[in-house]
Order: structure tokens, then C-alpha cells, then sequence
């Protein structure tokens, strides 16, 4: 049985008048993949951005290894938030080399340089860009590049690696790759991996549990096999077979 990695408590976040977020009680554990399916607009990039500090709820509590985090210090968030890496649907690209692109966070935690090259090419090679470090990373393909950002994202060893539509923008073999990449890092690295998407046939694929976020709210959080074959919520059938509920 593996541990609790994150817990999320009667989560809430609003903009304004606008509610983006309801409620939200959900339990990620270590090394398992975790996949938060919902139609676009409903509040994945949102609830992702909390999890990675980057915003903070409006009301509830965030806990990581059963320390809360809304409400802790600085101290204890920047250490929370060097045990993460979020990678978002399109990738920032620094105007330099892809050695530099994916050695930039070992830099500035002044990792020392052999350290810094062992893991970005160890980095590469899990993304099959081993060979293109001297390229310019602005001249590399759209999957090249996000191949990159994930190099970047996994090469300080992450223990939670939260992917923000990784592959809607890609095409079927890039998506392929990427999916490959991520069962690769579960399993020789045991990185948690928390992915946000609307393509339930690459939930499917690669997840061992899954949530549905309709509206703000969290209606269902099951193994992928329930979710498909028996959802507890009509909400949630409706969704995996495309029918329009939102």
C-alpha cells in the first residue's frame, strides 16, 4: 500500500465573484499516476497551479508528506516546491542551447557541473533527444520541445511531477513518445505523476486512478477501471462517452 503523497481538504478558489473551484477532497499517493479528466475551462489548470504554489485556494488546506502547506512558511514551501515539477501544455523555451534549457533549474540551485551534465544527459536519453544538446532550442519540432520540457521538468528527480495537457498540441507518434516517457519515469524512477487532460482513451492508457472535474467540482475519483466500466456518478458516464453535460 503505497502512502499518501498530497491531500487536498475542502479545497476552494475564486476569482472575484467566479468560482473555479468547489470543495475539492482528493488523496494522491506515491507512485501511482493520477489523471484529472474534465472538459477544457473547468478548473484543471487552476487546481494544478495550488498544487504547485503557484496560487494560492481560496479556502482549505493543502498538505504534502502530511505537512499542511496552506498556512506554512516560506521555508516550508520553497522545500515543498523543490520536491515538484509541473510541466505545462506548451513549453517555455530559453533562447539558448537544449543542454542549457534542461540544465537551467540544476543551475540555479548550484548544482555542480559534472553533477549538472550526468543528469542532463541521463535526462535526454530518457526523452530520446540524447544527441540534439548542442541544438538551438528554438529550431527543435513542437514534440521535440515539449520532450525538452520534460527532460527539464524530471531532471532535479521530482518526487511529484504534475503535467498540465501535456500532448493536446502533438501529433499521435509525439503523444505516443510522451506517454511512453511517462510510464518510463513511474516505473524506474517512482516519480507520482498527476496529469491533467481531456483525452480519456490516453487516461485509459497509461492511469491507475482518475478524477472527474465538472464545474468546479470534483464529482467522481475512482480507479480507471471503475470509471470506465462502472462510475458511480451518471455525470461521469455521460463524460467518458462524449455526450455534452457541461
Amino acid at each position: 500500500m503505497h502512502s499518501e503523497l498530497i491531500r487536498v481538504q475542502d479545497l476552494g478558489k475564486s476569482f472575484g465573484k467566479r468560482v473555479v473551484l468547489k470543495k475539492i477532497n482528493i488523496s494522491i499517493n506515491e507512485g501511482e499516476i493520477f489523471a484529472l479528466m474534465g472538459p477544457s475551462g473547468v478548473g484543471k489548470t487552476t487546481l494544478f497551479r495550488i498544487l504547485n504554489l503557484l496560487e494560492k485556494p481560496s479556502e482549505g488546506r493543502l498538505f504534502f508528506r502530511g505537512s499542511e502547506l496552506t498556512g506554512g512558511t516560506i521555508c516550508e514551501n520553497i522545500n515543498a516546491r523543490r520536491s515538484m515539477s509541473m510541466l505545462f501544455q506548451t513549453p517555455c523555451l530559453l533562447n539558448t542551447t537544449v543542454f542549457n534549457n534542461v540544465a537551467f533549474g540544476l543551475m540555479i540551485r548550484k548544482v555542480d557541473k559534472n553533477t549538472i551534465r550526468e543528469k542532463v544527459m541521463n535526462a535526454l536519453i530518457i526523452v530520446g533527444l540524447e544527441g540534439n544538446e548542442e541544438q538551438k532550442a528554438r529550431t527543435l519540432s513542437g514534440g521535440e520541445a515539449q520532450r525538452m520540457a520534460f527532460a527539464r521538468a524530471i531532471v532535479y528527480d521530482p518526487d511529484i511531477l504534475l503535467l498540465d495537457e501535456p500532448t493536446s498540441s502533438l501529433d499521435p507518434a509525439n503523444v505516443a513518445m510522451i506517454e511512453e516517457i511517462i510510464k518510463r519515469i513511474r516505473h524506474e524512477r517512482g516519480t507520482t505523476i498527476v496529469i491533467a487532460t481531456h483525452n480519456i482513451y490516453q487516461v485509459k492508457r497509461i492511469a491507475d486512478r482518475g478524477g472527474i472535474l465538472l464545474n468546479g467540482e470534483l464529482i467522481e475519483v475512482n480507479s480507471i477501471e471503475r470509471i470506465f466500466e462502472a462510475p458511480e456518478d451518471a455525470r461521469t458516464k455521460a463524460f467518458i462517452n462524449g455526450e455534452m453535460i457541461y
